[in-house]
């Protein structure tokens, strides 16, 4: 029972932050604006042309992370790895979870080795957000320069707010998080059971050791992120007001986007929109036309990634059917 409430709580608890973000985001906005624009300012052609990159972009990491798993002995079936991931989007705090599980069931793929691919991923991908982010740092300072201002999120302004009893409440909950972590390393080695697991975790972080084709990787590494950029760069033109805007400055939206879905909310809803529709205005969009481009671009990208993830499931439980209805 404790149990069931935990995960309870790890799902509402995104969910409710991430409403309370968008609420309080679009609070003053006259959404009857939107059906204006939706049926009469949108050109649905540059829309289209940019669905495709969303979609080549999970086929790419479904590739790479059939590659990243050959070093350690498993060999998934390509398909499995793609339908994992389009599943993996659908599924709030339990994607990554639920891809190692999908590829356990349908290949045998080792669950934990399967982890620590994907937290191999996760640090990849992660230094990939840097690069660009410092890319588009240095390009546009002046850009981020103001973000940083108009949010409140420069160093000054945050350490200015903070009074000698925050830094003591900083310092309770950093030595809270230790005590906590130290605790559960103690307790996960007292089984041995644990202990194989973590040593198959440990394998597959380092699986990049042994990959072979390493242009490959790269390659598809590259693909990934450039599909992503230009997933959403290319919805630039489906709107009058920032069709203008030009590749760099859709380089620091980007950025700004991903650092902002940290904040654990489903697909990145109202982070994501927050700090989309700050960095427009800065280029002179308008407000209105602002919260209009975070949430119909927003809506279109998690409608494509729902669509995906049903595809993903549909695809798995025919094969799985088929499977069952075949078997000798």
């Amino acid at each position: 029972m404790k149990r069931l409430v935990n995960d309870i709580i790890k799902v509402l608890l995104p969910l409710f932050l991430g409403a309370a973000i968008l609420w309080w985001t679009y609070r003053d906005f006259d959404f009857s604006l939107v059906s204006d624009v939706l049926f009469h300012q949108v050109d649905w052609w540059w829309m289209g042309i940019s669905l495709p990159f969303g979609v080549l972009a999970q086929l790419f990491r479904g590739w790479r992370w059939k590659q990243t798993l050959e070093p350690m002995g498993e060999r998934p079936a390509m398909r499995h790895c793609v339908h994992a991931v389009f599943v993996s989007y659908v599924l709030p705090r339990v994607g990554e979870v639920s891809r190692c599980g999908i590829l356990k069931q349908y290949d045998g793929v080792s669950f934990s080795k399967s982890l620590g691919t994907v937290f191999t991923e996760r640090i990849i991908d992660s230094l990939c957000i840097l690069l660009i982010t410092g890319f588009t740092l240095l390009s546009q300072m002046s850009a981020f320069g103001r973000f940083f201002r108009e949010t409140g999120t420069d160093l000054q302004s945050v350490t200015g707010r903070l009074g000698q009893a925050h830094y003591v409440i900083l310092g309770v909950c950093a030595l809270a998080i230790l005590l906590v972590g130290a605790l559960i390393v103690r307790r996960m080695a007292l089984f041995t059971r644990v202990k194989k697991i973590l040593s198959n975790v440990y394998e597959g972080v380092f699986s990049l050791r042994g990959v072979k084709n390493v242009p490959l990787f790269v390659g598809y590494t590259a693909g990934i992120w450039v599909s992503y950029i230009l997933h959403f760069y290319l919805t630039f033109f489906a709107f009058g007001f920032t069709s203008h805007l030009g590749f760099i400055a859709s380089l620091v939206l980007f950025a700004v986007g991903s650092l902002a879905v940290v904040v654990p909310t489903p697909n990145g809803a109202g982070p994501w929109h927050f700090a989309v529709i700050t960095m427009l205005t800065l280029y002179g969009v308008g407000q209105t036309d602002a919260e209009v481009f975070a949430l119909l671009v927003h809506a279109v990208q998690t409608l494509l990634i729902v669509v995906l993830g049903i595809w993903g499931l549909l695809a798995l439980s025919v094969e799985k059917r088929v499977n069952i209805q075949f078997k000798p």
